[in-house]
């Protein structure tokens, strides 16, 4: 009886797999790469001309798609902008509009806000590397490492990164942004 059963699972996981190597592409897509909250990822990236593909990355490595996440730190939302970020970037935005800091749990405002800090960082830096970076560890630090020739060796990106976290999280970033690009740019 054993023996019977033995096998009849072995044939079923075996079924399962053949099934999965058929279907990676599109279990991929839900499971591995999601693009939730799409319509809001597509207006921010139409607005500041950032790659939507970058975006998702973030938000996918920020909060796995959590929109009430909340760091230890308290950076809130998908895109997990500390109330410092989020005025900081309020007032390059230039947004009188009524909302506050209560609003990043908000998925339409969070990848607003979110995506226009990526937008002055790459603007900043020119390199989605450095960008990360400083999404990840602020300006004030990357800027330091920026004038060290044991991290940048031109000064204007970065080669190497001394925080462990950083350097884990830009890792992070930029493997879902290749794994977004090389996923879905055929479907366009």
């Amino acid at each position: 009886m054993l023996k019977k059963l033995g096998g009849a699972v072995i044939i079923i996981l075996i079924g399962c797999l053949i099934w999965l190597l058929f279907n990676i592409e599109e279990v991929s897509k839900k499971y591995i790469y999601p693009t939730g909250y799409s319509e809001y990822v597509e207006a921010a990236a139409a607005e500041t001309g950032i790659d939507k593909y970058l975006i998702y990355a973030v938000i996918k490595t920020e909060s796995g798609f959590n929109e009430k996440a909340v760091s230890d730190v308290g950076a809130r939302g998908l895109m997990q902008l500390t109330e410092d970020t989020y005025e900081w970037v309020r007032f390059r935005m230039g947004d009188e509009r009524d909302i506050s800091y209560d609003d990043m749990f908000d998925p339409k405002y969070n990848i607003e806000y979110g995506s226009y800090l990526i937008k002055l960082l790459y603007e900043e830096y020119r390199d989605e590397t450095t960008a990360a970076a400083a999404y990840h560890s602020g300006r004030g630090n990357v800027n330091e490492w920026l004038k060290d020739p044991d991290y940048s060796s031109d000064g204007k990106t970065l080669d190497d990164m001394p925080e462990g976290k950083t350097k884990h999280y830009v890792k992070k970033v930029m493997t879902a942004y290749e794994g977004y690009t090389n996923l879905y740019k055929d479907d366009e």
